[in-house]
């Protein structure tokens, strides 16, 4: 009887080996893997559908410059549009910020007033989307947000005209009202501040806005808005962009970089 039961002890180990070494490769064939073909899909259907993130950002604010260098890093990302708009309450305190502009300050203003997660009116600060925002420099807080960004807005495409101008499609189905602007960037802007809190200082901006301007309004169809050559010619800007807003600085449903 003693011999017995090693010997079927040993039996039931050998037929446990034998069972692990026939479903273990099974299991892991039904495990979920990414192939290539589907990253480089789901990399351009991100790319198609940006998530926008505005930062808000003064020469005269010594907290900055890590968000000012963040936010260049992320513009290399393809799936996200970032807009750098340098606000005008930190000139009171001895350097006029050179690429600050009052409509900058008057957005914040407004974002903070809807009360989302991060809301305020402080600098470095990111709002996502037109909504949640967080502190500029936070990187991780900032990425948290983009995961939960919703890619699920109008594609935006466009085509170059003869005369140089542009004609945007804003193709999808929705039932609300959004505002279709157009947004003048400088892609690179280097400035050597003077005083303040950032005295002696050469600080590097990304995508700062130069000019916003009003194309129309889309309605949840397929519309197409022209873009005349002149729209395109503002001093200093050297990128464009279209965004698709809610109203009353709601959420940003779309938007897209455009290729000049």
């Amino acid at each position: 009887m003693r011999k017995i039961i090693p010997c079927l002890l040993f039996a039931g180990a050998a037929l446990a080996a034998f069972l692990g070494m026939q479903f273990a490769p099974s299991a892991q064939a039904g495990s979920a893997r990414v192939t290539p073909v589907a990253q480089a899909h789901d990399d351009a259907t991100r790319s198609a559908r940006p998530v926008v993130i505005e930062l808000f950002t003064s020469q005269g604010c010594s907290s900055c410059p890590p968000a000012d260098l963040l936010a260049s890093r992320l513009a290399k990302d393809g799936s996200l549009l970032v807009i750098t708009r340098p606000v005008t309450y930190w000139d009171r305190l001895g350097w006029k910020d050179t690429l600050a502009r009052e409509d900058n300050t008057r957005l914040q203003r407004a974002y903070a007033g809807k009360g989302h997660a991060g809301a305020g009116v402080y600098t470095p600060q990111i709002v996502v989307n037109g909504g949640g925002g967080a502190v500029g420099s936070r990187e991780s807080d900032i990425r948290s947000l983009v995961r939960r960004a919703d890619r699920s807005g109008p594609l935006i495409t466009a085509t170059t005209n003869a005369d140089g101008g542009m004609m945007v499609t804003v193709s999808g189905k929705s039932d609300f009202l959004a505002g279709v602007s157009l947004i003048a960037l400088s892609s690179s802007e280097t400035v050597r501040v003077g005083r303040g809190e950032n005295g002696g200082r050469t600080l590097h901006y990304t995508n700062v806005v130069k000019n916003e301007r009003r194309l129309g309004s889309w309605r949840g169809r397929r519309e197409q808005f022209a873009v005349p050559p002149e729209y395109m010619n503002v001093s200093g800007a050297d990128r464009y962009a279209i965004v698709v807003q809610r109203p009353g600085v709601g959420r940003i449903v779309g938007a897209k970089l455009l290729e000049i």
